[in-house]
């Protein structure tokens, strides 16, 4: 239901991904449809440009919210081509994010965009992450989208007829009740700076001004206990700063006195959207991922200080190293990542237990290797260490330690040539 396809009609002749709303951007475009794109034929002195395109800033917007308030749960309602899922899906805080639609056949094409690409694998998420594409109506009441943080309309209302705008925030802001809820809208003031002065798009039912809008949403908001606030994306050219902005948004915010809500047994299991894709990404709170990413990074750690003490034990050995042997080699700048270790960094693995040899065995506590900041960031602390690594890598007699040969037949020092 998202309206790009009749904004900024340039970026579509150079997106593939776009390719097939070229031909219904056309056809808006002789039906007096309004476009701001860049039909030179069609009065070239009223084609507004707008940079970034409108649907981006919209997207802009959103991403901001997310980016300020970080809530876990978001729902795009008439999430069409679900380019906006997209691009939420990046967003550390988000754990569950679905989009609803009324085009089945949209969401089963454009589904497989929000699954995990490969480097989601190799660097999983830190939290759980479910993704899901329910195909139904915005004015049906579906319990799964109870008590959401964030609710996005993207473009929506305008495409609802009188019947379904009248019931749309009984469900929305009544039903669902989420903490926030973010509303835009096609501003009608700004129309008559188009080449054709027209609905922007042959399937909205109307196209409100802003009294008429904020009319709206301040009867809403004070009837379902919420405060709004009204801005907007798509500033007008000089001269015209009068009309306001090109979309209009209302940012709704509940209240801390929630007003009464549907009763428990009205919201348990009524489930009536269908759910047409669905898929969760790998994170750390899944023990296997987990598991996988603390033995390899172990793995990684221990062989990165098990060559740096042979290296030292070589230059004591010559005695006469053109590069001084630190005090604690273990804490010399580490090469991962290609980034220095901090100050606070320095000092947590300076005050862990260090390496030590016995034997032709090199031990790296595991105290240490937790101090290391690929380790220190995971979720574990060393008990949990010992269980996750007891069966992948050799641990010391008591446990704590991880333990290696020091020397191995694949170590080669070039003097030994």
């Amino acid at each position: 239901m998202k309206d790009t396809r009749a904004e900024d009609i340039s970026e579509f002749f150079v997106s593939r991904e776009f390719g097939n709303k070229m031909e219904i951007e056309e056809k808006n475009v002789q039906s007096n449809s309004v476009v701001d794109g860049n039909f030179e034929e069609v009065c070239p002195e009223k084609i507004i440009k707008f940079k970034p395109p409108l649907y981006k800033q919209r997207y802009q917007f959103v991403r901001d919210l997310v980016r300020r308030h970080e809530p876990k749960k978001v729902a795009d309602l008439g999430c069409g081509d679900t380019e906006l899922l997209r691009l939420l899906k990046i967003y550390p805080c988000i754990q569950l994010l679905v989009g609803v639609d009324i085009d089945e056949e949209k969401l089963q094409s454009n589904g497989h965009h929000l699954s995990p690409y490969l480097g989601e694998f190799v660097k999983p998420r830190d939290l759980d992450l479910t993704v899901t594409l329910y195909h139904g109506s915005v004015v049906e009441r579906d319990s799964r989208l109870v008590g959401f943080d964030l609710i996005t309309c993207i473009e929506l209302i305008e495409h609802l007829d009188s019947d379904h705008l009248a019931r749309f925030p009984e469900v929305v802001f009544g039903y669902l009740s989420p903490v926030m809820i973010v509303i835009s809208t096609p501003n009608s003031e700004f129309n008559p700076l188009f080449p054709i002065v027209t609905l922007r798009d042959a399937d909205h039912k109307f196209e409100w001004n802003r009294m008429e809008f904020q009319t709206w949403a301040l009867q809403v908001a004070n009837h379902y206990n919420y405060s709004v606030e009204f801005t907007g994306v798509g500033k007008p050219p000089a001269g015209a700063e009068h009309v306001g902005f090109c979309t209009q948004i209302g940012v709704f915010r509940k209240n801390s006195r929630e007003a009464p809500g549907p009763c428990v047994s009205e919201q348990h299991d009524h489930h009536v959207y269908k759910a047409v894709y669905t898929t969760s990404y790998p994170s750390l709170q899944q023990e296997r991922v987990l598991k996988f990413e603390l033995v390899g990074e172990v793995l990684f750690q221990v062989e990165h200080l098990r060559l740096r003490h042979l290296r030292t034990l070589r230059e004591e050995k010559r005695g006469a190293g053109t590069v001084p042997v630190p005090k604690d080699p273990s804490v010399a700048p580490s090469l991962m990542l290609g980034a220095l270790f901090t100050e606070a960094e320095k000092a947590r693995i300076e005050n862990s237990p260090k390496p030590f040899c016995e034997g032709g065995r090199f031990f790296v506590p595991l105290q240490r290797l937790l101090a290391y900041p690929r380790l220190h960031r995971l979720p574990v602390d060393e008990e949990r260490m010992r269980s996750l690594l007891a069966d992948s890598v050799c641990l010391s007699s008591d446990g704590s330690a991880v333990t290696v040969d020091l020397h191995n037949t694949w170590d080669c020092d070039p003097e030994d040539n």
